[in-house]
């Protein structure tokens, strides 16, 4: 791996290839501009809003990791095969909104003068289908090189992209919003309540953007906290209720997070943890990584776990009409359960029955081979008086895996357990870890 430009002392050695690559990527962003895909970022959106049959589909591409070594063959392979996965995809399910959930650049692998520019090519396959998105941020988007702000400036640009700032200040993070999505029978959305919310928010993690250690010996980046700040949660929980009160009706609501909270690893630790038949997915990340993993409760770094996702959780279990809540974050790791009270983490043994899913891997960059696919999210206006919603898994080479209901018998009911495919390449075809020749 290349050392980033903070690190080395012998910058000048990639300066050609630096060079040559930011012009490559320059052309890239001239042609869609162009093109007429990057008006202003002042665009007026039309509302979300149900199909005419009552309902809204989402497909969730999580952990994509753009920008992987890009001075190397294999980097910009890997990104190839990454849009191939998300054409296959899009060509094969029926989504009304794209949600990214988080690590859609490698930050670190890539230079101050382009770290954005990767966007384009996370998008383009959404811009040329005309489908909107929305992001929330992950670990590897905020890095020496990359920040989120930069990220979402970058994302505005285009006139499908829905991710946008709620909560101010860099400190809580740059996506923390929602999208209201309406009925399919209302004429004008200034008169008509939502009939779903969807909450985003920012997980943060990663490094704190163009900032060094205090420790003059010490020239790696300045750690950045790995949960959803405290004031976020604070604002979810009054907005969540203003909306309530203003519509005079609990609105059923979806919410996506790229870095799980440790109800999810309460969850997974707790006897027997995930079942095959009752929470199909894969379960390779033993333990997962969770929010706050790593960090003490005063904010200081170096301790196991410091509670610092509590309040977030707190939200969580208090919000009426939350029907689930979607991850990504632990490439190994696809299944969903319900969120009861499993485990010993304080709110992780309140959550009122919320669903809480991991997506599928998305990308090419990362670790693991797991095969790739997309987590998608079916919702229909007769199913949320019931707070229902069914999710399935799409995989790169077309199969459907892992197809639940996430209903009030979910985790009692029993499915079809999902294979823990391998995937060398797209065209490569699936193994199973420890076949002869994997």
């Amino acid at each position: 791996m290349q050392p980033p430009a903070w690190a080395s002392p012998s910058r000048d050695r990639y300066r050609f290839v630096k060079t040559l690559i930011a012009f490559m990527l320059f052309v890239s962003f001239a042609f869609w501009a162009l093109a007429g895909a990057l008006p202003s970022r002042n665009a007026t959106h039309e509302p979300l809003r149900f199909t005419k049959d009552g309902s809204f589909q989402i497909s969730i591409f999580e952990d994509l990791h753009f920008g992987e070594n890009a001075w190397e063959a294999w980097g910009p392979a890997q990104d190839a095969n990454t849009t191939v996965v998300m054409n296959r995809i899009l060509d094969n399910e029926s989504q009304q909104l794209v949600v990214l959930n988080g690590d859609l650049v490698t930050g670190e692998n890539t230079f101050f003068e382009n770290s954005t520019h990767y966007i384009d090519r996370v998008v383009a396959p959404l811009v040329s289908r005309n489908l909107p998105w929305a992001s929330t941020y992950g670990n590897h988007d905020s890095q020496y090189n990359l920040s989120g702000q930069a990220l979402l400036a970058r994302e505005q640009r285009f006139p499908n992209a829905r991710t946008t700032q709620m909560v101010p200040s860099e400190d809580n993070g740059a996506t923390n919003y929602y999208l209201p999505i309406y009925s399919s029978n209302c004429n004008s959305h200034h008169s008509c309540p939502p009939a779903l919310l969807l909450w985003f928010f920012d997980s943060r993690g990663g490094f704190q953007p163009r900032q060094q250690s205090p420790n003059a010996l010490d020239t790696t980046p300045l750690g950045r906290p790995n949960w959803v700040s405290p004031a976020v949660a604070s604002w979810f929980s009054r907005t969540s209720s203003a909306l309530h009160k203003t519509h005079n009706r609990t609105i059923p609501s979806l919410a996506f997070v790229h870095i799980p909270t440790h109800a999810s690893l309460a969850f997974q630790s707790s006897s027997p943890g995930p079942d095959p038949r009752l929470n199909p997915g894969i379960n390779d990340d033993v333990p997962l990584a969770a929010q706050a993993d790593g960090w003490c409760a005063d904010g200081s770094e170096g301790c196991a776990y410091g509670g610092n996702d509590q309040p977030f959780m707190d939200a969580l279990a208090a919000t009426p009409g939350l029907i689930a809540v979607f991850s990504g974050h632990d490439h190994g790791i696809s299944w969903c359960q319900k969120w009861r009270s499993e485990g010993s983490y304080g709110s992780a043994g309140a959550g009122a029955g919320v669903n809480l899913c991991f997506g599928q891997r998305s990308g090419y960059g990362g670790y693991g081979s797991w095969a790739r696919g997309s987590r998608q999210v079916f919702v229909s206006e007769e199913g949320l008086a019931a707070g229902e919603v069914e999710s399935w898994v799409r995989l790169e080479r077309g199969e459907v895996v892992g197809r639940v209901g996430l209903n009030a018998t979910f985790g009692r009911d029993a499915y079809e357990e999902v294979p823990d495919w391998r995937s060398r390449g797209v065209e490569e075809g699936y193994y199973f870890e420890g076949e002869e020749g994997a």
